[in-house]
């Protein structure tokens, strides 16, 4: 399989593609420094801008290692108020440190989690506090390339599959899937419905360009979980249900196909990704709440970090707002294979394990 002649065109014609050419160039040839942690440090990044799953991929890790290993995340912390290194603690809030940072520090409370947009300063900071220290995930570092990671995993959404894309403004990519060869595991993510003829059309573009492995996975979703705990622990979703969908992430289309597969009638209140809540939106979602006779309200875990810090949210949110957890679940039966090739780069770059 081969990419289409005219995207290559347009990429070969983009400026942005020669200063991210020459920006890769410069960091290949040495002009431009990476610094390793000495620790093992898995990035999990992209080449498009969001909605790759990014973060319940970085959540799968944290499950997986987090039993066996000192770890800790290191984010960018997208969104907040705040700059610098910050290392989460039971007082940080979501303005802080970031929703998806703020997230898996509610989730994983033994973990680390710590923000920095210097990604250099922001591991040096984290093996500074914590002497025990055994791994680092670093969360969407695949561009920045001061940082050294010892495993890059590269997430594409199968839907939207890099080689049918174009780097920006043409496009979502940030830079030409030929940035695949720093790949070390290329991981295609939401694949609810893949052909084993699909499967093998993305290993053979991805293999062209570097020969590493390729996995699949989807997401499953949980139960809902009401948000402040003044109804049941969760609840189901079904064909008596009419749900309320509000989403501030860069694609909701298959979280709302998944509430209609469930048999709910679904209005979806869409905003844009890392959206924060205004009075008066929170209203109109109350408002709209009542005048269709929805039966509950759902959101996803990222946008309940925002919503449940909210004062001014209305009474009639707060009773009937559910969370909808997704896990990372992989296809093929593949699921060990990838925890061993997770494990073995953890074991042979450790210096403690």
């Amino acid at each position: 399989m081969k990419r289409c002649f005219l995207r290559v065109l347009a990429d070969a014609m983009n400026p942005y593609s020669w200063v991210m050419a020459a920006r890769n160039k410069a960091f290949d040839a040495g002009v431009l420094k990476s610094r390793e942690s000495g620790i093992p440090t898995i990035c999990v990044g992209n080449i498009s801008v969001g909605g790759t799953g990014k973060t319940p991929h970085i959540e799968y890790l944290i499950r997986l290692l987090e039993n066996k290993y000192d770890i800790a995340v290191l984010s960018r912390g997208y969104g907040r108020k705040s700059k610098g290194y910050i290392r989460a603690c039971a007082q940080s809030t979501m303005e802080q440190i970031g929703d998806e940072p703020f997230q898996m520090k509610e989730k994983f409370k033994e973990i680390d989690v710590a923000v920095c947009e210097k990604r250099v300063k922001g591991i040096e900071s984290l093996v500074a506090d914590n002497g025990s220290l055994q791994v680092i995930l670093l969360d969407d570092a695949f561009q920045h390339r001061y940082a050294k990671a010892g495993l890059n995993i590269l997430l594409i959404d199968s839907n939207r599959p890099v080689w049918r894309d174009n780097v920006m403004p043409f496009g979502r990519l940030r830079e030409t899937p030929s940035g695949i060869k720093r790949a070390d595991i290329v991981i295609m993510t939401k694949c609810k419905v893949m052909t084993g003829e699909q499967k093998e059309e993305c290993r053979r573009y991805i293999k062209a360009i570097k020969e590493i492995p390729v996995y699949f996975s989807t997401i499953c979703y949980g139960k809902p979980y009401h948000l402040f705990g003044s109804k049941q622990a969760d609840t189901e979703i079904g064909k008596e249900s009419s749900v309320l969908l509000i989403t501030g992430i860069a694609n909701p289309q298959p979280l709302k196909a998944e509430i209609e597969r469930l048999g709910a009638r679904t209005e979806l209140m869409q905003y844009g990704d890392h959206h924060n809540f205004s009075t008066a939106e929170l209203d109109d979602i109350a408002g709209h709440f009542s005048k269709n006779r929805h039966t509950m309200i759902v959101t996803t875990e990222k946008d309940a970090t925002r919503i449940t810090q909210r004062k001014d949210l209305p009474q009639i949110v707060r009773d009937n707002i559910y969370a909808l957890p997704i896990e990372v679940r992989f296809m093929d039966g593949e699921e060990k294979l990838f925890n061993e090739n997770i494990y073995d780069y953890v074991t042979e770059n450790s210096r403690d394990c």
